[in-house]
């Protein structure tokens, strides 16, 4: 599973977003929006953060703890 954080290099909640991740044992990797604009055009990006998993996005904001556990464990 390829999983990947899309977001701004400022953003307020990419840091707790990764670490979520990692408390639940997902492996994933955190991609800047400034860095890869043709990203951010592929998966019309507008807000950050994002999470992209095997090149769908399936969260266009920071979802809550409970949400992650439902869509990686459920």
């Amino acid at each position: 599973m390829n999983v990947i954080i899309m977001a701004t290099k400022d953003c307020s909640h990419c840091k707790n977003f990764s670490r979520e991740l990692d408390d639940i044992g997902v492996e994933h990797s955190v991609v800047y929006c400034d860095d890869n604009p043709e990203l951010v055009q592929k998966y019309s990006i507008r807000h950050s953060p994002n999470l992209i998993v095997d090149d769908e996005v399936v969260f266009r904001k920071q979802p809550t703890e409970g949400e992650l556990k439902a869509f990686f464990n459920g």
